[in-house]
């Protein structure tokens, strides 16, 4: 089946559908009520578009969720989970029924909003509102950029999203969408369901947008139908119309009625938040026709209507599968989807061949040298910047992704670092990409959300964040991060690399490319010099010896461009009485996972230890006895100065490591 076609169930009568329907609708009430927590009224709405969605017009095969060229399923409004669960039950996902009566308990698979890789059939973990909005324009441009390299045979899929009145408030989704239309993805569909309730009350209390008009003028195709909520034809018409406009995404706005058909709470926001009590849910299922006294209930013809819609895609899938098999790009395919592949990392390691003992190199620079070997290596290797790619070196190939360029691999996505990270997660998780995205590090803040999700989800892109300190100089304290680099690193899962040197670039860039999450580089404005000792390949265990020998009294260790700092400082050091070592930490992240006999050996406890780092000092005591750092706001002057004036000197360097030692 192509991506242009649908799947419409046999041998099933309209009222065997309306059946099915107000089965997921109860389901969606009993969750919430057994939890005594939950939205069931978004999921009760929505139920027949979910049934259209699933049985007539998406493209899967539930026996195979990882199918690469499924159509993509994102449910943006995560709290409507139980929604998502509801369908991936009745279609055969594995998801059995005892999962929907353990919602959102310990250790279940149907986590209050949905987990990518915890539930099979989730694409992308959504919850915070609009991230998932942003995860399907990611979603749709790695579809497109795969089709134009592997062709439709082998990739030819849409990306469906269900969003609502509050990721269309959140600001990203105004970015994410801005970017959607710009590039045309038109294998990009949403449906907003345009419910007018908010936990707070009406929409009317806060939102008085025009969503046809917006949408329209970011470039998108806008099918609204109306109060055709319940209309499963029209639905049907406006998706398959949707599906033949490829030119450009399409938003189809659908008016519903949250917690229909309730008898008393829809259209009401207290059916938002808040469970149906029992009363309420029994009152609710004898108008639909439910056994009012059977929670969970599914009978087996329903059951079998929804189980044949989930296998509908089994010929096609194999059909797929064959293609692959025959295809002369079968060995490439299987490289972009992860399966055989360390090109890109053995091309990090060699570019740091590429960079001579006392050359002067900005860390920006030297990455991108090697994302630029890197991308000639692994053509899956794609992105760009927010604006700044000049500034941040983040330029993956010469040809920018596009309409007319679909095989182009360069992202220009504007001055949008919200809709970039969030595009980046969703291209990540999409598969057969690995998304590479910069910006300045003081500007991760605007990324934050998505970068947390990135973590929480496992997703696989590479964070280019450059002018890492205080030395960025004359732009001033609102442009140079200090509390940034701290915040990143309290992220879980985050993989946070500050190279001291353009050798540890490279040997950043291969542990990125290796590590099976998401990478934070954090990288300098101004020019570092190449160490004598450094070494890419050390980058991996998070920190080792530069300078100094393994007895010394004093150690400094540090990261990114106070490392060759403290080098000049050891030296003065030991042309006095007192003996220093100097150990670069690139990563704390992949420092913590070496055996406790190599973190010890680096940093003995009966040592003094001074850490050295432009930025703040919270979080260095774990490590050393004192700590050199910025805790304040940067100021407006050039970069060397301002690094002076905030004590990132080697004069203070040794009288702190003096003054320690004496204390210690």
């Amino acid at each position: 089946m192509s991506a242009g076609t649908s799947t419409t169930p046999t041998n099933v009568t309209p009222e065997l559908e309306l059946k099915g329907i107000n089965v997921i609708r109860g389901l969606a009430m009993d969750g919430p009520l057994q939890a005594n927590s939950g939205h069931q009224g978004t999921a009760m709405a929505l139920a027949p578009l979910a049934h259209v969605l699933f049985t007539r017009v998406m493209n899967y095969d539930s026996s195979n969720p990882e199918w690469p060229d499924r159509d993509r399923f994102v449910l943006s409004g995560g709290h409507a989970s139980i929604l998502l669960y509801s369908m991936l039950h009745l279609t055969g996902f594995g998801l059995e029924l005892d999962e929907l009566k353990d919602f959102r308990q310990w250790n279940s698979r149907t986590p209050g909003h949905p987990e990518v890789g915890h539930t099979p059939g989730v694409e992308v973990t959504t919850g915070p509102l609009g991230q998932g909005f942003g995860n399907a324009v990611g979603m749709a441009m790695a579809e497109r950029m795969l089709r134009a390299r592997f062709g439709p045979e082998l990739c030819d899929h849409f990306v469906y999203v269900m969003c609502g009145d509050g990721d269309m408030s959140e600001g990203i989704s105004h970015e994410a969408a801005s970017l959607a239309g710009h590039q045309k993805l038109g294998r990009l569909i949403a449906m907003y369901d345009d419910n007018r309730i908010t936990i707070d009350g009406s929409t009317d209390l806060a939102l008085s947008d025009d969503p046809a008009a917006r949408f329209a003028s970011y470039g998108w195709h806008v099918i609204n139908v109306g109060d055709a909520a319940t209309d499963l034809d029209a639905l049907t018409e406006a998706l398959e119309q949707a599906k033949s406009q490829t030119d450009a995404p399409t938003m189809i706005i659908v008016r519903s009625h949250i917690g229909f058909p309730s008898p008393n709470l829809t259209d009401h926001h207290s059916a938002h938040g808040n469970p149906f009590d029992d009363a309420e849910t029994a009152a609710t299922k004898e108008v639909m026709g439910l056994p009012s006294d059977q929670g969970f209930w599914v009978p087996d013809d329903v059951l079998a209507m929804y189980r044949a819609a989930g296998n509908g895609g089994a010929e096609q899938r194999q059909a797929w599968t064959e293609r692959l098999a025959a295809s002369p790009k079968a060995d490439q395919w299987a490289t972009a989807w992860g399966q055989n592949s360390d090109a890109g990392v053995s091309a990090a390691l060699q570019a740091a061949d590429d960079f001579e003992t006392g050359a002067s190199i900005a860390t920006r620079k030297a990455s991108q040298q090697v994302l630029t070997a890197v991308a000639e290596a692994e053509p899956t290797v794609v992105g760009g910047s927010a604006d700044l790619t000049g500034s941040n070196g983040a330029k993956v190939a010469a040809e920018a992704h596009s309409v007319d360029s679909p095989e182009g691999r360069q992202i220009f996505f504007g001055v949008r670092e919200h809709a970039m990270g969030a595009s980046m997660v969703g291209a990540a998780h999409h598969g057969g990409v690995v998304p590479v995205g910069g910006t300045f590090l003081v500007f991760s803040d605007y990324m934050r959300p998505s970068v947390r999700l990135a973590a929480m989800s496992g997703a696989k892109c590479v964070f280019i964040w450059s002018h890492d300190s205080v030395g960025v100089g004359e732009d001033g304290p609102t442009h140079q991060p200090v509390e940034q680099l701290m915040s990143l690193r309290a992220i879980p899962n985050l993989q946070v690399i500050r190279p001291a040197d353009a050798k540890e670039a490279a040997g950043a860039w291969a542990a990125a490319l290796s590590y099976d999450g998401p990478t934070g580089l954090i990288l300098s404005r101004q020019g570092l010099p190449v160490l004598e000792n450094s070494d890419a390949g050390s980058v991996q265990r998070g920190a080792y010896r530069v300078a100094g020998d393994a007895d010394a009294e004093v150690i400094l260790v540090a990261t990114g461009s106070e490392v060759g700092l403290c080098v000049q400082a050891a030296e003065q050091l030991n042309q006095s009485s007192m003996t220093a070592a100097v150990v670069s930490m690139p990563s704390w992240d992949l420092f913590d996972k070496q055996p406790l006999d190599y973190r010890q050996s680096l940093l003995p406890s009966d040592r003094t230890i001074v850490s050295v780092e432009a930025g703040t000092t919270l979080g260095w005591a774990r490590y050393a006895t004192a700590s050199i750092g910025i805790d304040r706001f940067g100021a407006s002057a050039p970069g060397p100065l301002v690094m002076e004036r905030l004590g990132m000197n080697v004069d203070n360097v040794v009288e702190t490591a003096r003054q320690a030692a004496t204390t210690s």
